[in-house]
């Protein structure tokens, strides 16, 4: 079995969930639901991205993400639907939005970007903590204290590490709407 991250796939059409779930089958975990309510059932706390469709009986697309969001699940949100975006799509709460017909690529370049997302705000998030703590000490205690503290010396080579990694990432990050869609998961945590 696959360690990444886990993906649920989500759509009423039953042959274009599965062959959607075949696209990403070997990097990702994968999980399919046909309806709704089944999405619900399925979705847990390791599910990093959900791949759903708006226009389904029973429970809509919009239906899912809005009790997705209301449950407190951190999960990327990606609509991979034939329903246009209108107006309507400024107050919903999905990470990104692709229009059928979707090829492998794109499908496969979209959960990979949202995933990659997730990971850059989770090392933001813990490199503001990290360096919080080290200023509050940097001010409390005198230097030679600081210099030889082991605790202390672990913690600056964590913050060295964490800028690293989020210094690739960025680099990485190879358009515009790569930077727009990590900022904004940023913003939407505050």
């Amino acid at each position: 079995m696959n360690d990444g991250p886990e993906v649920l796939v989500v759509d009423d059409e039953a042959r274009l969930a599965d062959l959607f779930a075949a696209w990403l089958q070997g990097e990702w975990v994968i999980e399919t639901a046909y309806d709704g309510e089944e999405a619900l059932e399925k979705m847990a706390d390791s599910v990093e991205v959900v791949l759903l469709d708006r226009r389904m009986p029973g429970l809509s697309g919009d239906e899912v993400l809005e009790q997705i969001r209301g449950q407190g699940y951190d999960s990327r949100v990606v609509m991979v639907t034939a329903v246009d975006p209108d107006f309507d799509i400024i107050e919903m709460g999905f990470d990104d939005y692709l229009v059928k017909p979707v090829s492998k690529d794109e499908l496969v370049e979209m959960v990979a970007d949202v995933a990659d997302r997730s990971d850059y705000e989770a090392d933001i998030q813990e490199y503001y903590a990290l360096v919080s703590k080290k200023a509050l000490l940097e001010s409390e205690k005198a230097d030679r204290e600081l210099a030889d503290n082991t605790e202390y010396q672990d913690l600056c080579d964590q913050v060295e590490a964490l800028e690293q990694r989020v210094d690739e990432t960025v680099s990485d990050m190879s358009t515009h709407d790569d930077f727009v869609g990590a900022f904004q998961d940023l913003q939407s945590e505050n």
